[in-house]
């Protein structure tokens, strides 16, 4: 199997130490190294640790001959564009069975028209890990709310919605919420 470990780990600015440390159990840069080279056999029980050290999916880690991958030509700081230091690679993203989309109609908030925002699904008992996020909140008879997560009470979420001198508004029971993940805009 040939693996993108080392793109997706210098992508991620990592040394072999560090994912070696943020493996569960954690393991050697040694042993991280012989995995990226394909001295060392990759199974998928090493593919999901390296993937969760890394913080993408274990598809991210497979070399696929149609995938997208985009090769970085500059670096943008505060001192303008320069080349990379070594060669880098930006994973296309992908989506996955919890992600749903948003289209932007008209410019709002911080969203401009033709914009599309990836949303992650969530249960009732992870609507906390959205707190300060932008929210999609299904209601009833096919409608949506769309904003600011402010807090959580009981079962009812407070949102801020988009745009100026918006004000507060309370949701009870939502079965879902889907939090704001990946902001895709053309320019």
């Amino acid at each position: 199997m040939i693996t993108a470990i080392r793109e997706v780990r210098r992508a991620k600015g990592l040394t072999l130490e560090e994912v070696g440390k943020r493996c569960k159990p954690p393991t050697t840069a040694q042993t991280i190294g012989r995995l990226e080279t394909g001295t060392r056999t990759v199974s998928v029980g090493w593919l999901n640790r390296i993937a969760d050290a890394l913080g993408v999916t274990a598809a991210d880690l497979v070399k696929l001959p149609e995938r997208p991958d985009l090769p970085v030509a500059a670096v943008l700081g505060p001192d303008g564009a320069r080349a990379p230091r070594r060669e880098a690679v930006v994973i296309a993203p992908q989506p996955a069975p919890e992600l749903v989309a948003i289209t932007v109609e008209a410019s709002v908030g911080d969203y401009r028209a033709g914009d599309e925002i990836w949303c992650e699904r969530l249960a009732p008992e992870q609507f906390a890990n959205a707190l300060n996020r932008d929210v999609l909140v299904p209601r009833p008879a096919g409608r949506f709310a769309f904003g600011r997560l402010l807090g959580r009470e009981d079962a009812k979420l407070h949102l801020l919605p988009l745009g100026a001198g918006a004000r507060q508004q309370v949701y009870a029971d939502p079965p879902w919420i889907a939090r704001a993940v990946r902001l895709v805009r053309s320019l």
